[in-house]
């Protein structure tokens, strides 16, 4: 836990309206990054973002989370994937997520069996987080950026500072690896 994350959780614990401004002043830009992505809205992202928020305030505690980003950025893209949802009338297909998604179909194949695929999901969950465990952090970062995040190449590279290549590069070489362990690991 870093020491930002530490600094929070303890203005929540406290009951400080200073968290939520704290948390939104250290981590609004990566999630209404995502959430645009998702709902391709500045508004709906800004719901979301403020959902996130009250969630986190009336969750806090009795939950302790061990990283304070990556809870809020979970929150913020499943509430941004339930807006979308409600949204029928947005266009299927559209966006960064569908295509983020269909570049890692080829790493990971699907399987037909349901009762199968749902004994497998735990395994495969856990095969995924020794996985990123293993990669450098620049790794790691692009690769969650991008499929997790759903962030654009672009903006990959403007974050980590580097270009448009190198990110594609390690997405690709990354895609490779990830690959190659679910194979070892026996979940292909």
């Amino acid at each position: 836990m870093t020491k930002t994350d530490e600094a929070l959780l303890l203005l929540y614990e406290q009951r400080n309206d200073k968290a939520i401004r704290e948390t939104e002043k250290h981590y609004k830009k990566l999630c209404m990054s995502a959430a645009m992505q998702i709902t391709e809205s500045r508004e709906d992202a800004e719901e979301c973002m403020n959902d996130a928020l009250l969630r986190m305030w009336n969750a806090i505690p009795p939950a302790k989370p061990q990283n304070l980003g990556a809870y809020l950025l979970k929150t913020v893209r499943n509430l941004a994937y339930n807006l979308r949802e409600k949204h029928s009338a947005m266009r299927r297909g559209s966006g960064q997520l569908p295509l983020a998604l269909d570049e890692l179909a080829e790493s990971l194949a699907a399987k037909h069996d349901t009762e199968e695929q749902v004994a497998d999901s735990l395994a495969l969950r856990d095969a995924l987080n020794r996985f990123l465990g293993s990669l450098s952090a620049d790794q790691r970062t692009i690769f969650v950026l991008r499929y997790w995040a759903a962030l654009e190449i672009s903006e990959i590279a403007a974050r980590m500072d580097c270009s448009q290549g190198k990110v594609k590069m390690t997405l690709t070489r990354t895609k490779q690896k990830l690959r190659q362990y679910l194979e070892k690991e026996e979940l292909l």
